[in-house]
C-alpha cells in the first residue's frame, strides 16, 4: 500500500515537472527580409536594423566592350527595421531616375509549430516610390506626383523543412504617369521564389515575376534572378545573376528590359548587415 502511494506520488510530480508544449514561430525560412529582389516571408527581429547595399553591374552580353558589364553599375542603399515579430518598415535610395522607395511590411499570421500553430505566412506590403529626377521637359507644367508609383504585394509562404522553401506573391503596380496614354496604370504580376540550402551557410536563391499586362513585345521582360546566399558572421552575402536592372518593385515589374534568352544577363550582389538596435521585443 505504501508503495502504491510513492508511486502514485512519484507519477503525479512527473506530470507536474513535464513543459506545456509551447506554440513557436518558424524562422529562417529565408535568411534575408528579401529573396533576391523581392520582398520574402521573412521578417527583421523587433528592434533589428538591416543595412543593405544592392549593386547590378552591366549586360555580360557586350563581352570586352564594358568588362562583361563592370564598367557599369546601378545601386540602391536601404534601412530595413524589425518593430515587432511581424512588423518592418523600409527606405532606400537607388540611383536609377535617382529614386525614393519605402515600404511597410506586415503579417497577420506566421508559420508555427505546436498548439494553435498555422502551416504557413501570409504577409502583405505596401510601398510608394518617387522618382527625384529632373523633367525631360521642365517648362511644361509638372507635378511632383506624377513621379510617384504605388505597390501592394501580398505573400503566402512555408518552410518544408530546413533545406527548403518556397513562396508565391502576388502584386499590383499602380503608376501615377505612364509613358504613353495607351499603357495601363496598374501592372498586375505574379511571382514566386524559393530557397535551397545547400550547406550551412550556402543556400541558392531564385525569384521569378510573370507581367500579366505590362510587357510591350520586344521592349519588357519577365524578371528572373538566381543567385547563391552565403552566410558570414553577421552578413548575408548575396551574389546572383539578373535580367533586372531596378531594385525596387515598380521598377523590377515596369522596367526589365533586358532578356535571358537574349543573353542581357547581369551579374551583381546584395550585402546585408544586421545590428541590434534595441532590446527585443514581441
Amino acid at each position: 500500500m505504501l508503495f502504491q502511494k510513492v508511486s502514485a506520488q512519484d507519477d503525479l510530480l512527473a506530470l507536474v515537472g513535464k513543459d506545456k508544449p509551447q506554440k513557436e514561430r518558424v524562422k529562417y525560412a529565408f535568411k534575408s527580409p528579401r529573396v533576391i529582389n523581392s520582398h520574402s516571408m521573412e521578417f527583421l527581429n523587433p528592434g533589428t536594423m538591416d543595412i543593405r547595399i544592392l549593386h547590378r553591374f552591366g549586360p555580360l552580353d557586350q563581352g570586352y566592350k564594358n568588362f562583361y558589364g563592370f564598367d557599369q553599375a546601378n545601386m540602391r542603399m536601404g534601412v530595413d527595421m524589425g518593430l515587432f515579430h511581424n512588423l518592418m518598415i523600409g527606405v532606400g535610395r537607388s540611383n536609377v531616375n535617382k529614386e525614393v522607395d519605402g515600404f511597410i511590411k506586415f503579417a497577420p499570421v506566421r508559420q508555427s509549430t505546436g498548439p494553435g500553430s498555422f502551416p504557413i505566412t501570409v504577409a502583405v506590403i505596401a510601398g510608394m516610390t518617387w522618382n527625384t529626377s529632373p523633367w525631360d521637359n521642365p517648362s511644361r507644367k509638372n507635378f511632383y506626383t506624377s513621379k510617384l508609383a504605388y505597390y501592394f504585394q501580398a505573400i503566402l509562404g512555408r518552410k518544408f523543412s530546413e533545406g527548403f522553401s518556397l513562396q508565391f506573391s502576388s502584386i499590383l503596380v499602380h503608376n501615377n504617369l505612364v509613358p504613353v496614354h495607351t499603357w495601363s496604370n496598374d501592372i498586375y504580376a505574379l511571382g514566386v521564389g524559393a530557397r535551397i540550402k545547400l550547406t550551412k551557410r550556402v543556400a541558392i536563391t531564385g525569384d521569378y515575376f510573370y507581367n500579366f499586362n505590362g510587357l510591350e513585345e520586344n521592349v519588357n521582360y519577365n524578371p528572373l534572378s538566381v543567385g547563391f546566399d552565403i552566410e558570414t558572421g553577421g552578413h548575408v552575402f548575396q551574389l546572383h545573376f539578373s535580367n533586372a536592372v531596378g531594385m525596387n518593385e515598380r521598377a523590377l515589374i515596369n522596367e526589365t528590359t533586358n532578356s535571358w534568352a537574349k543573353k542581357q544577363i547581369r551579374f551583381g550582389f546584395n550585402l546585408s548587415r544586421v545590428f541590434q538596435v534595441k532590446k527585443k521585443r514581441g
